[in-house]
């Protein structure tokens, strides 16, 4: 009988996130205390692109869009806030996106398989996913769960299951 196996993935729904987007914009554009202070919010490439008059502000704004991810279910682990900036007048933050898991984050869920998992269970690292594989698929479903009550630093999804 053929190993049962299934991906560890840190990818991101490029969709939700330009819709959480899109509604931050507008909820800034509409709120009281973002009127006339030049806050804003837009793609910058693959980045987020966030400016505000003061540094307060921008990081309100960072909040908003935060609460919209949440909302779109998104886990806030995979965006990387900067630090805002005064650029000219306004300060501006950056904020990155995180995809694919990192090797030596690769290298540390699977030891955490190897020491805390079911007996009999393979993790193996394939560029910036990570296959775990097993004869029981039992095991695989604790393997899931175990990962899922870890408090790792990126945001994991379990695909191609079978």
């Amino acid at each position: 009988m053929a190993d049962s196996s299934f991906d560890v993935v840190s990818k991101l729904d490029r969709q939700e996130v330009d819709n959480a987007l899109n509604q931050a914009a507008k909820e800034v554009a509409n709120r009281f205390d973002f009127r006339n202070v030049d806050a804003g919010i837009k793609w910058s490439g693959e980045s987020i692109d966030i400016q505000a008059n003061t540094e307060e502000r921008a990081n309100a704004v960072l909040d908003v869009l935060k609460d919209k991810l949440v909302k779109r279910g998104i886990s806030l682990k995979a965006i990387d806030p900067g630090e805002p900036k005064l650029s000219g007048k306004l300060y501006k933050l950056g904020v990155g996106l995180k995809e694919g898991i990192a090797q030596e984050d690769a290298k540390k869920i699977s030891k955490i398989i190897r020491e805390e998992g079911p007996k009999g269970v393979k993790a193996q690292i394939q560029g910036d996913e990570l296959r775990v594989s097993s004869k029981k698929k039992d095991d695989l479903q604790d393997v899931i769960a175990l990962l899922k009550g870890k408090d790792l630093d990126v945001a994991l999804q379990f695909v191609n299951y079978r």
